[in-house]
């Protein structure tokens, strides 16, 4: 257990050597660019949301925990680090959540109504505790949709516990080993639920592990875009 902390900083190093020599971009064009912030209308409710990145690159669509919100990720840097990467980051306040205003609408038909008025074909979901109770509804009936998952200590995995081996797409698992609420042993069983799933543990860090550790969290997603 005591080389844990250099293991996952190799890991972290590892990742971003891989992102490095699969995700090539014109250093002219990695700049970040003007983060902007934007409101929907989904069937008559407003959705609050930021975007950061190029148009035609490939997108990471942000979601967030119970106590948080789309500003969240531009406090943290995710945005604009992302969109440095060339990536195009958005980050949305889900309904009842930050500006957004509540909505009937159930979750896949929701994120997906948000993605075609944002003409985004397909999407890595970013999933933090709350949130997976939206994601988890979309990975399953929309997959066309889904170019990666990183679920961080996601609540209602146990509700799709026996639909997780449907999953088909690259998903890193986040996960504080000292999070109060879900033991890592809940991390490691969703890990092997998911066929090709890998699994980041972050040394030290509680249940919004990326906020306790955020340079080895951004190591790993960016990793997880460079597969």
């Amino acid at each position: 257990m005591a080389s844990q902390p250099w293991t996952n900083a190799l890991l972290c190093l590892v990742l971003l050597a891989a992102c490095r020599q699969v995700v090539e971009v014109d250093p002219a064009a990695a700049l970040p660019m003007q983060l902007q912030e934007r409101t929907l209308d989904i069937d008559g409710a407003s959705v609050h949301l930021l975007d950061q990145g190029p148009s035609d690159g490939p997108v990471v669509l942000l979601l967030h925990g119970a106590r948080f919100h789309s500003g969240t990720w531009q406090e943290l840097g995710t945005l604009a680090l992302l969109a440095g990467a060339g990536v195009r980051a958005v980050a949305v306040d889900m309904p009842g959540f930050g500006l957004s205003a509540e909505s009937a609408a159930e979750p896949a038909a929701w994120l997906t109504a948000v993605c075609d008025a944002l003409d985004l074909e397909r999407v890595t979901l970013v999933a933090p505790s709350r949130s997976g109770a939206m994601a988890f509804p979309f990975l399953l009936e929309m997959p066309e949709r889904c170019s990666g998952f990183v679920p961080i200590a996601p609540i209602a995995r146990d509700t799709y516990a026996d639909r997780l081996h449907l999953l088909r797409v690259p998903t890193l698992v986040v996960w504080g080993t000292a999070d109060a609420y879900h033991p890592v042993s809940d991390a490691r069983a969703m890990t092997a639920a998911i066929e090709g799933a890998q699994l980041l543990l972050l040394e030290g860090a509680g249940h919004a592990a990326y906020l306790d550790r955020p340079d080895e969290f951004h190591a790993g997603l960016l990793g997880l875009l460079g597969r």
